[in-house]
């Protein structure tokens, strides 16, 4: 028998499939299609287990989806552009280019040396000007549309990446890629009006079925619609007086979802970045107070100010504004836990029903009112007839944020209060009836900012000129180049080259400058899926009749931690380029996979900054590709966190050879490494060899239906069992007994094509190796039909089943699996009938294929 070499085999089968073009996506087919894709790296060095865990999934569910009969995409490419190209060119002296291409190279090596079944002729590059002409051209078209603005207001700014970022892309007050605190600035900028479609994006999230709860919820928070009214204060002069006919800029609107509330509010709070704030302190002895705040509040990220879980400061402005329910001056503070980016940055604060409102209260001695009350708590009974207020203060430990009854609430006294309750429906009624308020529908997604003032990305496509203003460029000068001979280690930036900055307005012909700032990364991935349909077309991004083909993505397979950034993005993308008349759908991935995180032996999360990045180069060298790839998909269930232990991977390797021996063996080419020992009674080889035709048939079923709910480390489970039962047969069953038994040749041959299909999606090189030169079969096993399989040939039949004496197991009996109650019953009370003797019995219970028990006093 030739031993099992997986490296001599790999590298030969991977330039094999290669020159064959096995992968190669045949356009004419007339096989069903289906878009198998992973989310493209990032090329920031080689490939490690996170990467060889999502990309062995997709390769997984690509070749079986071929052997299913499918004609599959399955493409890969890169996310090149971004700051750690740029930050590393700056570093070495070099160039992002260079860094990105060299890193690029090693990694599809990489790819190569796993075995995946990419289509490399569709390869995606997101920095080649071949791509990112068309993102710019996308540029112009949501241009077109009315979904980009340019305007000024606060930003996020990461003083270590000098760059601004989305709401998307801070977490908990840090950059998303360096960790570094992030800050406030006021900055004009570049944004997509993502928030025209937010309304879409949350009834859509109803069409993902084949989506992760958890990643539909993630998303549907960050949109955040929230049900409520606009509420218009009324500014007071310096010297506290309400003037009889408000201008505009003599209100103050507010958003709010408890419009129940408004007798309750005692103060009126603004948020740091309030626009007009430093107008209304303006030469008063509370500028300075305010203007300190507000330089402090800079520190402070905008989510622990929206969570309310620091300690609040505040400043009063020495301004009021008239609560329009009541009439009543309430002071307007201004707040670090108040965040200008949602609702108007202006919020009635109504500390007995908010708590961080009561907590700000508690501290600058300011009143709680309590307006809304349960009907058991103390003070209801005396506050629940009074119209007018008789409590302006109170004893609670905590706000009280539930529904109740409204109190001193004047005529609406009485009515529940709550969101969407009978209280706050009337009360904004008489808001709208007075013009004070209007019903209106708030949401916490904001629009996407884009701008980044850094070289290594897409440049935005738009020329300042001094006498027309901002314009784009024609779609015939695209795509707007990236200067190639910047040099970042000196400082130079995109806005001090010459070459590319100083440019001729293409409307009126005069001087004008190119816009430098460059697109956001997560617009080059926001539609790279769709190139792949079409990736060589000159003349349009793609051709909608070849990506309507093939697309939605049928299953998407990728990180958790895209859930709102990429997969959002992605979402927003495809709705507008829909309504272009490009596409005939509305979601882009039909399925989603989040592959849970592979973590050191320490349970540490896999980092370079650590050390602990665990490469599978010398895993490869040491046992091959395909027992990595059997190894990792053995570990777990894909979408949970995984213990990276090369322990298992010696084990899978002998697995390996294991199966590898018996299929040599089932076809007579073992020699003396045959399995046989001796063979036992025939009745028993006889239920050996019945147990491997059924094993045979189940284990088909189990791992197809495994494979087709992305169950790979249960599917591999199966085929070990599937192991179990031939290495029992074959150590029965001399080579020469089945060689001359036709029964035994048929079977022997059946289930040695049975191993190697079932293992072709987990161990490629492997099973092709096997299905040519052990099986003699022609052409490749990744181009055979997946094996059938008969339900009936399935089932046991016979079942062993525990038998119980008042619930403890005193028995096993082995009965037919159709075996009726009676017949079952007859068994088990035969099996135990000495501890019967002399009892009687009280009760029979059977659970089929599992136990009887049996209760007797």
């Amino acid at each position: 028998m030739k031993p099992y070499n997986p490296h001599e085999i790999e590298p030969r089968l991977q330039l094999q499939w290669e020159e064959a073009g096995l992968y190669s996506v045949d356009e004419n087919s007339d096989k069903p299609r289906k878009y198998v894709l992973e989310m493209f790296p990032y090329p920031s060095g080689d490939i490690h287990m996170g990467h060889v865990s999502n990309y062995t999934y997709g390769d997984v569910v690509a070749r079986y989806s071929k052997m299913r009969g499918f004609n599959v995409l399955h493409p890969m490419g890169w996310d090149a552009f971004g700051l750690p190209a740029e930050n590393a060119a700056i570093k070495h002296h070099s160039h992002p280019a260079l860094w990105t291409y060299q890193n690029i190279d090693t990694q599809q090596a990489s790819f190569k040396r796993m075995g995946f079944s990419y289509d490399w002729d569709r390869t995606v590059v997101a920095c080649d000007p071949e791509y990112y002409r068309w993102g710019q051209w996308i540029f112009l078209k949501f241009w077109e549309r009315g979904l980009v603005e340019r305007r000024n207001s606060p930003v996020n700014w990461c003083p270590s990446c000098a760059t601004v970022l989305a709401n998307e892309q801070v977490t908990e007050g840090r950059c998303w890629r360096c960790s570094s605190e992030v800050e406030k600035r006021d900055l004009t900028q570049w944004y997509f009006k993502i928030t025209d479609y937010a309304q879409e994006l949350l009834d859509d999230l109803d069409q993902l079925t084949g989506w992760p709860e958890r990643v539909k919820q993630q998303q549907a928070n960050w949109i955040g619609r929230s049900e409520g009214a606009n509420v218009d204060f009324i500014l007071c002069d310096m010297a506290g007086n309400a003037p009889a006919e408000p201008a505009e800029d003599d209100i103050i609107t507010v958003f709010t979802t408890r419009a129940d509330t408004l007798f309750g509010c005692s103060f009126f709070v603004l948020a740091p970045e309030y626009k007009g704030l430093q107008a209304l302190v303006a030469g008063t002895e509370y500028e300075q107070p305010v203007m300190d705040l507000v330089e402090a509040a800079k520190k402070v990220s905008a989510v622990e100010r929206a969570q309310g879980d620091h300690e609040k400061h505040g400043a009063f402005t020495g301004r009021y504004v008239v609560n329009p329910i009541n009439g009543e001056k309430v002071p307007i503070w201004v707040a670090d836990y108040v965040v200008a980016d949602y609702g108007t940055g202006a919020v009635m604060a109504v500390p007995c029903g908010d708590q961080r409102d009561f907590e700000f209260a508690r501290k600058y001695n300011l009143p709680i009112i309590p307006i809304i009350l349960s009907e058991d708590d103390p003070l209801f009974p005396q506050l629940s007839g009074q119209q007018g207020r008789v409590v302006t203060e109170v004893d609670w430990p905590q706000a009280y944020a539930a529904e109740g009854i409204l109190v001193q609430s004047g005529p609406y006294t009485g009515l529940v209060g709550g969101k969407h309750s009978e209280g706050e429906a009337a009360i904004v009624a008489a808001l709208e009836e007075m013009g004070r308020g209007k019903r209106t529908v708030e949401f916490r997604l904001r629009d996407w900012l884009i701008s980044r003032q850094r070289y290594w990305g897409n440049p935005i496509p738009a020329i300042h000129c001094p006498q027309c203003g901002v314009v784009p460029v024609p779609e015939e000068d695209l795509p707007v180049r990236l200067p190639e001979d910047i040099d970042l280690a000196a400082g130079e930036t995109l806005a001090t080259h010459a070459g590319f900055a100083d440019c001729t307005c293409p409307k009126c012909g005069g001087k004008a400058r190119r816009e430098t700032d460059t697109m956001d990364t997560f617009t080059c991935s926001s539609w790279y899926y769709m190139r792949y349909t079409d990736p060589h077309n000159v003349h349009a991004p793609f051709d909608p009749a070849k990506t309507n083909a093939w697309m939605p993505v049928d299953q998407y397979i990728g990180g958790i931690e895209h859930a709102i950034l990429h997969l959002l993005y992605s979402r927003f993308f495809t709705k507008v380029l829909r309504d272009m008349g490009l596409l005939d759908f509305d979601e882009p991935f039909t399925n989603l996979l989040c592959q849970g995180m592979v973590l050191d032996s320490q349970g540490e999360v896999m980092s370079k900054s650590k050390g602990n990045v665990v490469s599978p180069e010398e895993m490869i060298a040491n046992y091959g590709a395909d027992a990595v790839r059997a190894t990792m998909l053995f570990m777990g269930p894909p979408d949970k966190e995984k213990l990276w232990n090369e322990d298992g991977l010696a084990g899978m390797y002998k697995f390996l050879n294991r199966l590898w021996r018996q299929v040599n063996d089932l076809v007579g080419a073992a020699g003396e490494e045959t399995l046989f020992e001796a063979a036992p009674a025939p009745e028993a080889a006889v239920k050996l060899a019945q147990k491997l035709v059924r094993e045979r048939h189940r284990v088909v079923g189990k791992v197809e239906g495994d494979f087709d709910r992305n169950n790979f480390n249960t599917a591999l489970a199966a085929i070990m069992e599937l192991s179990n039962a031939t290495g029992e047969y074959l150590r029965a069953f001399s080579p020469e007994a089945r060689a001359a038994c036709p029964d035994h040749q048929a079977l022997d041959a059946d289930v040695a094509q049975v191993i190697v299909k079932l293992m072709a999606p987990i161990a490629p090189h492997w099973a092709d190796e096997l299905w040519t030169t052990v099986l003699g079969q022609g052409g490749s096993v990744h181009d055979a039909p997946w094996p059938t399989w008969d339900p009936e040939q399935a089932k046991d039949n016979e079942v062993e089943l525990a038998v119980q004496l008042s619930g403890k197991v005193k028995a096993r009996i082995t009965v037919a699996a159709d075996a009726p109650q009676p017949e079952v019953l007859a068994a088990a009370k035969a099996a135990v009938a000495d501890a019967l003797e002399g009892k009687t019995i009280v009760k029979e219970i059977v659970v089929p294929g599992r136990l009887v028990n049996i209760v007797a006093k």
